[in-house]
């Protein structure tokens, strides 16, 4: 049996944890990316694009385009290379009103 595999079919998950995105509260297996995480809860819009301000989402999900940026304790990060932990608190990247720094 390959690792990560369960007897009789399907993927062991680590135990769901609680984080938030945009205030809202939402729950993912521990250490699953945020963008999977996100995705999975049925959200799509990440950030807004800088010049015509319309919704961005992830795009490659390996860390390479960057479209998944994403703001957690005022850095920005990679939504894609970020594990879910109990307690993380994400935003939306938005312009204009909101001001990305």
């Amino acid at each position: 049996m390959k690792p990560g595999n369960k007897p009789g079919g399907g993927i062991a998950r680590a135990k769901p944890v609680g984080f938030r995105f945009d205030g809202a509260t939402y729950e993912a297996p521990a250490g699953e990316s945020l963008a999977a995480a996100l995705l999975a809860n049925g959200i799509h819009h990440l950030r807004d694009g800088p010049e015509d301000r319309r919704p961005r989402g992830a795009f490659c999900y390996m860390g390479l385009c960057q479209e998944c940026l994403v703001e957690i304790d005022g850095a920005y990060v990679e939504a894609c290379r970020t594990p879910i932990s109990q307690g993380l608190e994400a935003r939306r990247l938005r312009y204009g009103k909101a001001q990305v720094k």
